[in-house]
């Protein structure tokens, strides 16, 4: 990715991807879906120097936004330089039907033994056609329901690269055994919504290896052609 450097860094029991961001020369970034060990997150970007300008989400699951709050509150002590006004780090995304799942969030820690989990209601919920800047460089919003209601997904062209949290997986997609999932749903988002962005993009997926849009078209047993 020309002048976009992005470190992962699997968090939690789950081993979800969190990702950071980052332009090579500048340093700004944002980290993606921090959903838990915030001080192994701060730690990277304290070692690479990186100026987090904000937190994202792409949905309301604990193993993606449980470490949202703390982490906003780690950085924003960590930036402020001696003396000067506070720093803010906005956290951004998902859509709003995940309110649901970010109100739970605490609730969620003491069901699955995971401390440090705090509920979050983001500086901004996203929706369809917005843009996220990541280092001077905007990302597209799609919202991608079915894994959960309020699943968002960010593109950009320029970079051809898709963050993907939960839709899309190498060889796999995301689970809609839920209460709340929509198979159709997300089987519909994969084929309208990403497969139309080329085969040549890139997708940084919630778990597990990055992929491509057409390696998935191609060979993906859930969701082909």
């Amino acid at each position: 990715m020309p002048g976009l450097k992005a470190a992962i860094v699997p968090v939690t029991p789950f081993q979800q991807n969190c990702t950071i961001l980052y332009e090579e020369e500048s340093k700004r970034g944002v980290v993606v879906d921090p959903g838990g060990e915030v001080e192994r997150i701060a730690a990277v970007v304290a070692e690479r120097g990186i100026e987090v300008e904000r937190i994202l989400l792409t949905h309301g699951h604990i193993d993606h936004a449980a470490g949202a709050a703390p982490l906003k509150a780690t950085l924003e002590r960590s930036l402020r330089p001696l003396g000067a006004p506070p720093v803010r780090v906005p956290i951004e995304g998902p859509h709003e039907a995940d309110r649901f799942l970010l109100d739970g969030l605490e609730e969620q820690g003491r069901m699955f033994g995971l401390p440090g989990a705090r509920s979050v209601t983001p500086d901004r919920w996203l929706v369809e056609g917005d843009t996220v800047r990541i280092a001077d460089r905007d990302f597209a919003v799609f919202h991608c329901p079915g894994h959960t209601p309020g699943h968002v997904v960010f593109f950009s062209a320029e970079l051809r690269l898709l963050i993907g949290g939960d839709v899309l997986f190498a060889g796999s997609i995301g689970r809609t055994d839920f209460p709340y999932g929509d198979h159709d749903a997300l089987l519909a988002a994969i084929r309208d919504k990403l497969y139309p962005l080329g085969d040549d993009v890139r997708v940084l997926c919630g778990h597990g290896p990055s992929t491509t849009i057409g390696r998935e078209r191609t060979t993906n047993p859930f969701v082909r052609g």
